[in-house]
């Protein structure tokens, strides 16, 4: 199969034999997969890596269509295909593309962690959400809308403040932050959860998307990641 790999001098597309699933992980025929800003710079133990860790696909042995995050201590999945823990798993909500879906999983669960797990987020509270129209910011306003909160302007009084773009303070009973650790503040890293991610899915959230690219054009792919202006998720089309 064909798969990105980072090496030290850089990106490639290589041909390498197709993974084999251990007990509790499937293979999964990867459709799209996502990829984050900054991610080839991320701390690794091993050398050549396949980066991307957002996918939407199908599960070879069943056809049930999938998306993830993946854990980030192995592979990514920027290849043909890719062996993913079921734990990790959720169902890909009709409503979306593969694209779409693939853009979801990170910035949804980013947000559901943030307000949900972190937060405490109720019905009627209100949320400001820093860096509203960025990557996790803007599926967090939808997502606190969907559980019957109420978003507020930033500076205004509110009872959770999630901070997504390193502006952690102002009038709030609760600051959960992504951005930079503060004083007063929980600071988190987002995790894979497949059970999570697939009730933040059922609630109909929308990813945006800033462009799509074929696997062999994973140079521009990644250069767009890194490029200003970009809105929404730059995704890789593998399959379909």
């Amino acid at each position: 199969m064909r798969a990105v790999r980072l090496y030290e001098d850089g990106l490639r597309l290589d041909e390498i034999p197709r993974p084999e699933p251990a007990d509790g992980e499937v293979l999964v025929r990867v459709h799209a997969a996502a990829i984050t800003r900054d991610e080839l710079t991320w701390p690794t133990d091993r050398l050549p890596a396949i980066p991307s860790y957002e996918l939407s696909g199908v599960v070879e042995a069943t056809g049930e269509e999938v998306m993830a995050l993946t854990p980030f201590d192995r592979d990514g999945v920027a290849a043909e295909y890719a062996v993913i823990p079921t734990a990790v798993l959720a169902p890909k909500p009709a409503a979306l593309s593969h694209v779409e879906a693939a853009a979801l999983p990170m910035g949804g669960l980013s947000a559901w962690q943030g307000l949900v797990v972190h937060g405490a987020l109720k019905a009627g509270e209100r949320v400001c959400v820093t860096g509203a129209t960025g990557g996790v910011g803007h599926l967090a306003v939808q997502l606190a809308r969907a559980l019957g909160a109420a978003v507020v302007a930033e500076g205004e009084p509110c009872d959770l403040l999630f901070d997504t773009a390193g502006r952690a303070d102002g009038d709030a009973k609760r600051i959960v932050t992504i951005a930079n650790e503060a004083p007063g503040a929980t600071y988190f890293i987002v995790e894979p959860n497949g059970e999570q991610l697939a009730e933040l899915a059922a609630l109909g959230l929308r990813p945006e998307v800033d462009s799509t690219f074929a696997l062999s054009d994973f140079e521009a792919a990644f250069a767009r990641s890194e490029a200003r202006g970009k809105h929404g998720k730059v995704v890789l089309q593998i399959h379909g």
